[in-house]
């Protein structure tokens, strides 16, 4: 699973997710593109669940980029703990994902093929999703 090898802080504030997007908006490495319309936080596991889908799905053929990465410790408090005591350790790594954020990109495969391909991986994501396609 993606995580960072070093980071400033061990614990994140949660924060809002505030807005649109405004990088990473376009199809830039393949021909074809999941995009997210609504706010979340996305975890590790949920992106490789995605990526696992979507490479059995064109059975390996073509290319698939990740364009999210994890960077948000998400901690949370052990279970039947009372309140206070401080803040939990750190539990797994998030991406904010906001909406218009192209969040994998695939070439190599036919449209239908690649549309199943997000079909799939839209399933394992805790958002709603767009297939885009890359503006010649």
């Amino acid at each position: 699973m993606l995580s960072p090898k070093k980071t400033k802080f061990r614990k994140a504030f949660k924060g809002r997710i505030k807005g649109n997007a405004t990088a990473g908006t376009e199809v830039s490495f393949g021909s074809f593109g999941l995009k997210a319309i609504e706010p979340a936080r996305i975890s590790a596991r949920q992106i490789e669940a995605a990526r696992r889908t979507i490479s059995r799905c064109i059975k390996r053929a073509g290319r698939v980029w990740i364009r999210i990465f994890p960077d948000l410790p998400v901690s949370q408090k052990p279970a039947e703990v009372r309140m206070g005591s401080g803040k939990g350790a750190p539990e797994y790594w998030a991406c904010r994902v906001r909406p218009g954020r192209v969040m994998f990109e695939l070439d190599g495969v036919p449209e239908d093929v690649a549309q199943a391909a997000f079909g799939l991986a839209s399933s394992k994501l805790p958002i709603r999703t767009r297939f885009v396609k890359r503006i010649v």
